[in-house]
């Protein structure tokens, strides 16, 4: 028989390497001759890099940038072997993985480090930039990103204003004088899975603004933000961002981005596919098997589970999850083309006691899960 996995992590116990790594060896234990392809996935959010990297036949390029707080720190991304691709992972430099809790506050974030990080790939002469936007910690409409490849943001005297959120709405005129002479060469993708508008009741702020550290005052001072951002837009580059699918992602990177960087907006599962030649390890599969930390409604918008089942359903190939937990009805297993889910938790218990026994869980799973096919396909090694 022949195995496809392609999880995603299973966030804070599981790697989706690790993931592989354990169904493998409840499979083997039932079909120690099952051909067994280990494809790790992602949907272009935090982690993403490690993902691609083995895809990509990269290394990892080190450099100092701007933290979301204007602090200097050591950033990574990947520039692969010919140097014409770079992966760069927002978070990196723009996440709310580099703040403490306290120091939460989209109001004064910036994502001037994720353009820094742009700007040294266009400087190693990378052509094509892949960039992940999950994770941030920034609503600045990518006002930072866009500083940092010389573009200059100015208010009613003249003045060049902070790329932070709380300046959105003192933007009056945007200079493009010394932006990075690279920029127009370079192919821009970005992974986005999420179809917000840039501003509105489902716009950047006030769906994201709250997890980023701001309070409702601040909340409505960000959307009025963005939406005076993007009539400066609108009268500078002639696009509508709020036209756009996904322009609220990250804070205003996604419309930020499709206006600074003349990017394309992309699905970041489907990006990673693409990268692994996911449809062509399809072939000849008799089953997929993939899986992230909870199965819910959200899984089945843009995320990794339901990328791998649109791929899946093309070539007739039945996939199977196998998730920390499932709580998803029958009506919507179907409704995606799902053919077998099942949470992997057998007792009760708290939720680090559940992490500590991930991989112990899941090697359980896939071995009585290989011996159901087996009792279905007869005495097949």
């Amino acid at each position: 028989m022949k195995f496809i996995l392609a999880p995603d992590k299973y966030k804070g116990s599981l790697t989706g390497r690790e993931f592989c790594e354990t169904v493998a060896q409840g499979i083997y234990k039932v079909f120690p001759k099952a051909e067994i392809l280990k494809m790790p996935l992602a949907d272009g959010g935090d982690g993403t890099i490690d993902v691609v990297a083995g895809y990509l036949n990269a290394s990892k390029v080190s450099l100092k940038v701007k933290d979301p707080l204007f602090r200097e720190i050591t950033a990574h991304y990947l520039l692969s072997e010919d140097g014409q691709t770079a992966f760069i992972e927002m978070s990196e430099a723009s996440g709310y993985k580099l703040l403490q809790k306290s120091e939460m506050n989209c109001m004064r974030t910036t994502t001037l480090g994720t353009g820094e990080m742009i700007s040294d790939a266009l400087e190693r002469g990378a052509r094509t930039i892949l960039l992940g936007i999950g994770g941030s910690a920034t609503n600045d409409g990518g006002m930072g990103m866009a500083k940092a490849l010389g573009y200059s943001f100015l208010g009613a005297e003249g003045n060049e204003l902070k790329p932070i959120g709380e300046n959105l709405g003192r933007v009056k005129e945007v200079h493009q004088h010394n932006v990075h002479p690279k920029l127009s060469k370079a192919k821009i993708q970005v992974a986005c899975d999420v179809n917000n508008p840039f501003y509105g009741e489902n716009g950047a702020a006030k769906i994201y603004g709250a997890q980023k550290g701001a309070s409702e005052k601040d909340i409505e001072f960000l959307d009025e933000g963005l939406k005076h951002f993007s009539k400066v837009l609108k009268s500078t580059f002639d696009i509508d961002v709020q036209q756009i699918s996904g322009a609220g992602a990250a804070g205003g990177v996604g419309g930020g981005a499709v206006v600074f960087l003349n990017a394309e907006l992309v699905s970041g599962v489907d990006l990673i596919m693409e990268l692994a030649h996911f449809d062509e390890a399809l072939q000849g599969a008799d089953w997929v098997i993939t899986g992230e930390g909870q199965l819910d409604g959200q899984t089945f918008s843009g995320k990794t589970i339901s990328g791998v089942i649109r791929s899946a359903k093309k070539q007739n190939v039945p996939v199977a999850a196998f998730c920390g937990s499932v709580d998803v009805s029958i009506e919507e297993m179907q409704q995606i083309g799902l053919d077998y889910a099942v949470s992997i938790l057998n007792q009760i218990g708290n939720l680090d006691d559940a992490k500590a026994r991930t991989a112990e869980n899941l090697k359980l799973a896939s071995y009585n899960f290989a011996n159901l096919l087996k009792l279905g396909k007869g005495q097949l090694k």
